[in-house]
């Protein structure tokens, strides 16, 4: 069977699953650039011919251009989803990416704003304006939720509870729950009202989208990235530093860590498939701070407070 022949099934088994049409998009072309790879350097065109030295001469190729490693290991983790469909639906006997590893390369630290920038970012927006309202408060929901730009602009109406936004992921449509915490719900009240009130000839009910543009749109990923960029300009952000939703997000799982979240609820509460994942963001706080941290969870500090909960538990 031809490699592009499947990968149309595959796509359509990804919109069946109701992945993201970015992720689709993804998958898609980055299969392509392996198939093109595969026909001008050994002149495949078959999946049962993809051998595992074909992927990894793919792979060297890409480490020859400089490719970072988290980008090669992004096409590796997209290669094995369709390979594994191809193995599935019986296409070939031997999935060719199980002798397939992941690229090792050093770590990355990530680096996002500090507790200093995020406040004057939080100053950028300012006014009643129903413009400057709603951008603060993307701003505020980004910083102080961690949730994906993506899943931002999906949030409807009915999402939003007292205590809690109901989060469609995008993979394979899971949802997960973030908390609202008395700050952000405060902002998220003014804005509904200021929304409504902007938006007073036009229905507004639970299945609209939560953040409109000035025309009653929903917003778009790229409008998104601009409010934020915008709001790291105005801030004058250190240059190194990208101001965009993702790094937001960045910072909102490393101030949970430092404030004393343990990694397996950051994990949930970002939504990742693998709690290795999260782990990265540990990487990125330095040793000072996690000093800080255990002083705050340290057993004999806490052990007069915890025997007195217990009291008061058996009261």
């Amino acid at each position: 069977m031809k490699l592009e022949q499947l990968l149309k099934e595959f796509i359509l088994e990804l919109q069946i699953k109701d992945y993201s049409k970015r992720t689709i998009k993804s998958y898609n072309n980055n299969n392509l650039l392996l198939f093109t790879f595969l026909f001008k350097e050994f002149d495949i065109t078959q999946v049962e011919d993809v051998k595992p030295p074909h992927i990894k001469a793919y792979i060297k190729y890409l480490q020859h251009n400089k490719r970072k490693t988290s980008y090669i290991n992004g096409l590796i983790r997209v290669f094995r989803a369709y390979f594994k469909y191809a193995t599935e639906e019986e296409i070939i006997n031997i999935n060719p990416m199980l002798r397939v590893g992941w690229v090792k390369g050093e770590k990355i630290l990530i680096n996002t704003f500090t507790n200093q920038e995020v406040s004057k970012m939080m100053e950028v927006y300012k006014g009643s304006d129903y413009m400057n309202i709603r951008n603060k408060t993307i701003m505020a929901t980004l910083f102080d939720t961690g949730i994906r730009n993506f899943e931002l602009c999906n949030i409807k109406n009915c999402d939003v509870k007292n205590n809690y936004i109901n989060v469609i992921q995008g993979k394979g449509r899971k949802d997960r729950r973030v908390s609202l915490s008395p700050y952000l719900r405060k902002l998220l009240i003014r804005y509904e009202r200021c929304r409504d009130s902007y938006f007073q000839n036009r229905i507004i009910d639970t299945d609209t989208s939560y953040f409109l543009s000035y025309r009653f749109k929903p917003l778009t990923i790229e409008a998104v990235e601009r409010i934020v960029k915008l709001c790291g300009e105005g801030a004058k952000i250190r240059k190194e530093i990208r101001c965009s939703p993702h790094t937001c997000r960045h910072y909102f799982a490393q101030a949970q860590l430092r404030n004393g979240l343990d990694v397996y609820s950051l994990s949930r509460l970002l939504g990742h498939e693998d709690i290795s994942i999260t782990k990265k963001y540990l990487q990125g706080i330095n040793d000072e701070d996690i000093i800080e941290m255990s002083v705050k969870t340290s057993p004999l500090m806490n052990l007069k407070k915890n025997i007195q909960n217990s009291k008061t538990e058996r009261v």
